[in-house]
């Protein structure tokens, strides 16, 4: 099945899209895709497998359902590093459809580029097979300078390691001397994290019942707004998304006050405007932009340096892994 879908609303959920937008729509969703083993028993599939199967054709619906609706950035929970702990033969099957499914971004490349796609992967490569991790990073490049949607991809994932991940690249920018402690703020270690070019989610959605985060965004959806649906991920539709969406219009004033006053401190008056700067800034490479604003001038010149030093490993990296021979 293609990541890549042509809208297919029919004339109720047109007519729901256009009730929609005449509120707020977030501009990132995060999506807990739980439930796929569940509704693999539920149906009497052969393996829990063909749940994960299914879960992915249900993501490459909901991903247009978001560009229909507007939503620019998408950020999907697609494997924790807890699963490893799974049944052997289990974990080995969801690696090989991982497999399969990254190489379909290639096969799309160009439809990816064309609508202007930016893939991401976050997560621990290191403890992903190294074809793999080559197959993510082809993905990465490949659509780099793409800026009109971006999909997130977590894998190998769990933010309690992201953020451990964070401040050990900060303690080795310590130790070359390239950072004091001063220096250490939490903007820089939110910026060190896997998803650290994203802007955080407005809105975190999670199906089949269960009310926990399981270890995703916990930095980052501090101030989310949550929504929960027993709904299995398979069986989820354009009118479960849309009830999230409307939730989060709901919760909308109240969530935006707490961030306000998270900002107080700032003399940014106008809130909207400072966090669409700073997703500006998170989405480009272009760490000069930082040193350069007024309204984000919240790093040292060590740590615009070192921030700069590090876009450059990060991007190596991927480089160095595209050329790999599997």
């Amino acid at each position: 099945m293609s990541w890549m879908r042509d809208s297919s609303l029919n004339w109720a959920q047109k007519f729901a899209l256009k009730v929609i937008k005449t509120g707020k729509i977030p501009r990132h969703v995060a999506f807990i895709m739980d439930g796929n083993r569940r509704y693999a028993k539920k149906l009497h599939l052969t393996t829990s497998t063909d749940g994960h199967v299914h879960g992915f054709d249900k993501l490459a619906e909901a991903l247009q359902w978001c560009l229909d609706i507007g939503i620019e950035e998408v950020t999907v929970y697609a494997f924790s590093i807890e699963n490893f702990k799974r049944d052997e033969s289990e974990v080995n099957a969801l690696l090989e459809l991982a497999r399969e499914k990254f190489n379909k971004f290639m096969e799309e490349s160009d439809e990816l580029n064309k609508r202007g796609i930016c893939i991401r992967m976050i997560g621990n490569w290191k403890l992903l097979p190294v074809d793999l991790q080559k197959s993510m990073a082809d993905a990465m490049l490949m659509t780099r300078n793409n800026n009109k949607a971006f999909l997130n991809v977590a894998f190998a994932y769990t933010s309690r390691d992201e953020i451990t991940e964070s401040i050990r690249d900060i303690v080795d920018g310590v130790k070359r001397n390239e950072l004091e402690s001063n220096d250490i703020t939490d903007d820089l270690i939110r910026r060190c994290m896997y998803s650290g070019k994203s802007s955080d989610p407005d809105l975190l959605v999670r199906t089949s019942g269960e009310s926990r985060l399981s270890d995703f965004l916990l930095w980052q959806a501090s101030t989310s707004i949550i929504y929960f649906t027993k709904t299995l991920w398979p069986e989820f539709t354009f009118w479960h998304l849309l009830a999230g969406v409307f939730y989060y219009q709901r919760h909308y004033q109240s969530m935006h006050s707490v961030k306000r006053s998270l900002h107080q401190f700032s003399s940014v008056m106008d809130d909207e405007s400072f966090t669409k700067d700073l997703e500006q800034v998170r989405q480009t490479s272009n760490i000069a932009e930082i040193e350069t604003s007024s309204k984000l001038a919240t790093f040292s010149q060590r740590a615009t340096e070192f921030l700069e030093k590090f876009d450059k490993r990060k991007y190596n990296q991927l480089v160095e892994l595209s050329t790999i021979k599997v």
